[in-house]
């Protein structure tokens, strides 16, 4: 029979130091590679590995580390780099801490574009996520065609936390070694432990690992044994050691001192080889895992001491309470030094039971060799093979609406008072200390009236009511707006900023084009009217841009009304200028520089061209609008200019922070670009950009929060910002239901 090649990347963190995915990967690419060279390989299949490593020190890799991750372009880069390789199936080792952003969230867009079937093994698994945790977890999954978890607690924490279809979970415990059986007094004897009853603790040192408990217990197991000797073996956990130094090493020894230990505690302060840790477990009689609370999925040294066939003592977290379970192992309460020592005493009292414990410990070992669960990875990799390729998503995207959240208002109304909507929140509850804004009360005004045109739902014409009539207050007598207005109803400012005023008039100039009704049409054509006279005073490019697009949808509906007619003309020259003066080959902008709202500029014209059929119009609106396109998608999703930095002409374009209303910005360009020329091209473009907003972005997080339905400002290298002000709600919103409408009209 002919072998099926099987070549694997691994995304990891690889170095084979005191670090536990490190030795995991290790562990499992060799387990993998050997179980497929041996004898009873059923599916006759050839496997080779390799690695694409988070970097987070200086390191002389081995030849199977292929690529490198130190920063966000390289984890865009790996998954590039993984793609045109000749992998068919991808691993990827996952804990919080081991790659790059807030959360370690840059492995998200690395598995966005992966093209080959994606297998992530969770090596922790939160009860109590934060957002942002939660987020990655799920995503992950979306991704993924199997999630491998080592204890069974954790499928119930993915199914119900993290809304992970159970039929995509899969439970493949720790691999250990392959231990032989041992004689305890040879290795006490080679170790130089012969005469003494050798408890045990091994790894990383850090405050969550109880190890005071331990010594708590011990006067009392030593005044009936004195020749107890406590072994910790390891060394401090790299990241206690960068923020708090040998601060707890030091507290242990103290708790020696204090207990009069010396002569019963040993530290020994290094990472030891594996054929070396070996010789300690067979040497333990018994060895302990006192951790300090139960949030521990998975715990490899507990599953190496059952493995080795040691007698366990631990406290009862999850993997513990597991894997010690049908008398593999005796359980203690957290903090217990108490029940801890006469657990100690009692097993030191009967040697038989001991041994019991030893036997039955080393007899479960045995089905969770690393060959053991190297065959299961074997297995799991060639189904997903035989599965293909799976094509990464980019150009030529289907939309499809049944994947779209439900248009729901929960969070737009929890914002609204009796006054209008509040500017900020708090995470998801409405900061009353900010107070108001014009900005986001016009653009409320508009989101609404185009889901009252979509849906006609009468329940809408409340909140309309309120936000029109807040848009109403904020007008001055000579027709100017304010922008400003505290909790307590006090004016803020006398004037508003020009881009405040453009979207008003935007909000006004679509309501009587598509009014709510007679009376909304009334108040509408009213406060235009008395904001006309002030346009001529706009200097602001977007100021400007938001005043044409209201005074377009106006216009299309009084095309007679050749004194707007002859307002918007002059608006679009303004802009036409600025486009001569700064364009300047590849750069075809009207600004040196991109800053926000970046889309409002081409969409404006886009729909001054629909007014006023000038083909100069149309020619920089496509212009700009390619220009705009290019800068943005990079690849084949939508990633925005941030604001920490902007993109100026001749520099780099700042990746973040991202905002909501950018990509607001760009959904309407792309649709108003689709129809004043019926390029399908825009459409498409409109569909993918719409998906920044549902996590087809940069980190490949969701932005929309599907608990609370509004939607996070921003996008940050660290992960979304957890707030949810009106601004970037609305911008979800009007993005929304653009695509909606768009796709209702076009299927």
């Amino acid at each position: 029979m002919q072998k099926q090649k099987v070549d694997i990347a691994c995304i990891s963190t690889y170095p084979p130091r005191q670090c536990g995915i490190a030795t995991f990967t290790n562990h499992l690419t060799q387990a993998i590679m050997n179980s497929s060279k041996s004898k009873d390989n059923k599916d006759t299949i050839d496997a080779s590995i390799y690695i694409v490593a988070a970097n987070d020190q200086e390191y002389t890799y081995p030849e199977e580390v292929k690529y490198t991750m130190d920063c966000y372009r390289d984890y865009l880069n790996a998954a590039k780099f993984i793609n045109k390789s000749n992998a068919n199936v991808c691993i990827l080792q996952h804990e919080f801490g081991i790659f790059d952003g807030n959360d370690g969230g840059y492995i998200l867009p690395l598995i966005h574009w992966l093209e080959i079937p994606l297998i992530v093994i969770l090596h922790t698994v939160l009860k109590d996520p934060s957002y942002n945790q939660k987020a990655i977890v799920h995503e992950m999954a979306k991704k993924a065609r199997k999630v491998v978890v080592m204890n069974p607690i954790a499928i119930d924490f993915l199914s119900n936390i993290y809304d992970v279809p159970k039929n995509k979970i899969l439970l493949i415990e720790h691999g250990v070694p392959d231990f032989k059986s041992g004689k305890i007094n040879f290795y006490k004897n080679k170790l130089r432990l012969s005469g003494r009853k050798v408890l045990l603790t091994f790894g990383l040192l850090s405050h969550d690992k109880g190890i005071e408990t331990v010594l708590e217990a011990l006067p009392k197991v030593v005044s009936k044994y004195p020749d107890v000797l406590y072994v910790i073996l390891g060394k401090t956990h790299p990241n206690v050691l960068k923020d708090s130094g040998e601060e707890y090493r030091i507290y242990l020894n103290r708790l020696v001192n204090k207990y009069h230990l010396e002569k019963n505690v040993e530290f020994l302060d290094v990472f030891v080889k594996e054929e070396r840790l070996k010789e300690y477990l067979y040497a333990t009689d018994i060895y302990i895992t006192p951790y300090l609370n139960e949030a521990q999925i998975t715990s490899g040294t507990l599953s190496y001491a059952v493995g080795a066939g040691t007698a366990v003592v631990s406290t009862p977290y999850w993997h513990a309470r597991e894997l010690l379970s049908d008398g593999r192992g005796r359980l203690f309460n957290f903090n217990d030094s108490g029940s801890l020592a006469d657990i100690l005493n009692e097993l030191l009292d009967n040697p038989l039971e001991l041994e019991a414990l030893r036997k039955k410990a080393y007899s479960y070992g045995r089905h969770i060799t690393w060959p053991e669960i190297g065959a299961k990875y074997r297995r799991l990799a060639l189904d997903l093979v035989k599965l293909g390729r799976q094509g990464a998503k980019g150009a030529g995207y289907i939309f499809n609406p049944d994947m779209l959240p439900h248009f729901m208002l929960d969070h737009v109304v929890r914002m609204t008072d009796d006054t209008g909507i509040f500017q900020h929140s708090k995470y998801s509850i409405p900061n009353r200390k900010e107070g108001y804004h014009l900005d986001d009360n016009a653009r409320a005004l508009l989101m609404l009236s185009i889901a009252y045109k979509n849906k006609n739902d009468q329940a809408l014409l409340s909140m309309l009511s309120k936000i029109a009539s807040y848009v109403h207050y904020m007008q001055n007598n000579d027709g100017t707006f304010r922008g400003f207005l505290s909790f307590d109803r006090r004016f803020l400012d006398k004037r508003g900023a020009e881009d405040t005023f453009g979207r008003a008039v935007w909000a006004l100039g679509y309501q009587i084009r598509f009014p709510v009704n007679d009376y909304y049409f009334h108040l509408a054509k009213e406060m235009l009217a008395k904001a006309l006279p002030n346009i001529t005073d706009l200097n602001s490019l977007r100021g400007i841009a938001n005043t044409m697009i209201g005074l377009s949808h106006y216009l299309m509906r009084y095309q007679e009304d050749e004194a707007v007619m002859n307002m918007l003309k002059p608006m679009a020259d303004k802009l036409l200028y600025s486009y001569n003066e700064i364009e300047d080959g590849d750069w075809r902008w009207f600004e040196k520089r991109l800053t926000y709202d970046n889309g409002i500029l081409p969409l404006s014209i886009f729909h001054a061209y629909q007014v006023l059929g000038d083909e100069k119009l149309l020619r920089v609106a496509e212009d700009t609008c390619g220009f705009l396109e290019k800068v943005l998608f990079e690849n084949e999703y939508l990633s925005l200019v941030g604001n920490a930095g902007w993109y100026e002409k001749g520099a780099e374009k700042a990746r973040f922070d991202q905002q909501p209303v950018d990509a607001m910005s760009v959904v309407l360009m792309f649709r108003q670009a689709y129809r004043v020329t019926g390029n399908i091209h825009y459409l498409e473009r409109m569909y993918t950009s719409f998906m920044w907003f549902l996590g087809e972005n940069d980190l490949g997080i969701p932005l929309y929060n599907f608990e609370t339905k509004g939607c996070h400002d921003g996008l940050s290298s660290k992960g979304v910002n957890i707030n949810q002000g009106s601004e970037s709600s609305i911008a979800y919103l009007i993005s929304y239901l653009t695509v909606l409408d768009a796709y209702e009209k076009e299927k």
